[in-house]
């Protein structure tokens, strides 16, 4: 793939990655078309952002408007069970560069982001844009009907096509891309509720379930997003609808009946059970993948959208430089984003990261634990502040952390079932 001039971008998708990459790419004079239905689920998974985000609103300039209609998030807490629990304050990472964080409702934020792209210039078609291989080249290019639709936004085919589409995975499956998966085969139920009952407003909850699996609550203005992410086998067991499987899932639960005894849900259960899938490559000859449409590891550590913002931005950069070696460093930054959080997720499920959690809180009352605090608070933090979830050092020292740090306490007793 030799350097090109690229002018014109279709975007299928116009999620927060599409939105912002359509942003980016317009303020650099790149038309851009954004092929967007407006249909959507009535909540969807994602609405606690990490600190690492605001940066990239700020570059859209939508904080204030993001701040008010959010929750203000200052840090997260952990359930282990029914009498254990412990919090984090984004403060406390040495070093941070931002502090504190949104809890944003999707529909609203997601609508922010779009109208920022649409202020840099960029163009929605609303159709769903749909694309089909050239032969049996590595080129992709739209249908006549998405052409069509796209008619006096496009002048002809677009000189690179990107899917922001999410976990359709539209180009993915088309091209016939390998994928690599997670160990873990969930079903997360989502809604919303009144009358749920939080430790530290504000903050994202992470409980461990006692039966299996875990769930988050996320408090949003007037409501708290309450997920479960079960075993999809264990689910079943509790009825044949989602709503079923929610509501009989919210009174079975004992760790959930600490907080959830005047719950009243107040949307419907929206189901998700792709999780864990990515894809091996992300750039062809005249395609990219972003967001969800690369990779989604899991909803714990609210990790999703900081990759699609990060993803979005880097192959912005990408797409207006135009050289092969800007592509394959966004292919391989995005690979290793993936594969890191992959590799901190699965030391939450097996114990080993709650374990060292409620580890170092006792070790840094003491004398030596004050002492290696101050090194340690600089590095493992900001992995889940996203501000170093690409640090090589910081996943290592996490890694090591959880094999060697847990001082002889069982991780298998903080599992997630």
């Amino acid at each position: 793939m030799a350097r090109q001039t690229i002018r014109s971008v279709a975007i299928l998708g116009g999620g927060p990655s599409g939105a912002f990459l359509a942003a980016k790419l317009a303020r650099a004079g790149v038309k851009v078309a954004i092929f967007a239905t407006g249909e959507r689920p009535p909540i969807i998974v994602g609405e606690s952002l990490v600190p690492a985000i605001i940066p990239y609103i700020r570059q859209l300039g939508v904080e204030e408007e993001v701040a008010s209609y959010s929750q203000w998030k200052g840090g997260a807490t952990f359930v282990l069970n029914s009498r254990d629990r412990m919090s984090i304050r984004f403060t406390d990472a040495r070093g941070a560069k931002t502090t504190y964080s949104y809890n944003v409702p999707r529909d609203r934020f997601d609508a922010t982001v779009l109208e920022a792209a649409l202020r840099a210039g960029a163009r929605v078609v609303p159709a769903m844009g749909r694309v089909e291989r050239v032969g049996d080249s590595d080129r992709i290019r739209l249908t006549e009907q998405s052409l069509a639709a796209a008619a006096g936004v496009l002048d002809g085919q677009p000189d690179w096509i990107v899917d922001a589409g999410g976990r359709r995975r539209q180009v993915a499956n088309l091209m016939k891309l390998e994928t690599i998966t997670g160990k873990r085969r969930d079903t997360a139920l989502h809604a919303h509720l009144e009358g749920v009952e939080v430790e530290v407003e504000g903050n994202v909850h992470t409980d461990r379930l006692e039966n299996t699996g875990w769930c988050w609550r996320i408090p949003l203005p007037g409501r708290v997003s309450l997920g479960f992410v079960v075993d999809s086998d264990a689910i079943r067991k509790f009825g044949d609808t989602p709503e079923e499987q929610f509501d009989e899932y919210l009174r079975y639960e004992p760790v959930v009946k600490d907080w959830a005894r005047a719950a009243k849900r107040i949307t419907p259960v929206v189901k998700y059970s792709n999780y864990q899938l990515r894809a091996t490559r992300g750039v062809g000859e005249n395609w990219a993948l972003v967001g969800d449409a690369f990779g989604f590891v899991d909803p714990v550590f609210s990790s999703g959208l900081l990759i699609a913002f990060e993803s979005a931005d880097e192959l912005a950069a990408a797409i207006v430089r135009g050289r092969q070696k800007d592509f394959e460093r966004y292919e391989a930054g995005t690979l290793k984003s993936l594969a890191g959080w992959q590799r901190i997720i699965e030391y939450f499920y097996t114990g080993q990261l709650l374990t060292l959690f409620r580890v170092g809180e006792y070790v840094k009352t003491t004398p030596l634990g004050k002492v290696m605090n101050f090194h340690l608070a600089k590095y493992m933090p900001r992995i889940f502040t996203g501000e170093a979830s690409r640090s090589r050092y910081s996943i290592e020292l996490v890694s090591f952390m959880s094999e060697y740090g847990l001082a002889g306490n069982d991780p298998e007793l903080l599992r997630i079932n």
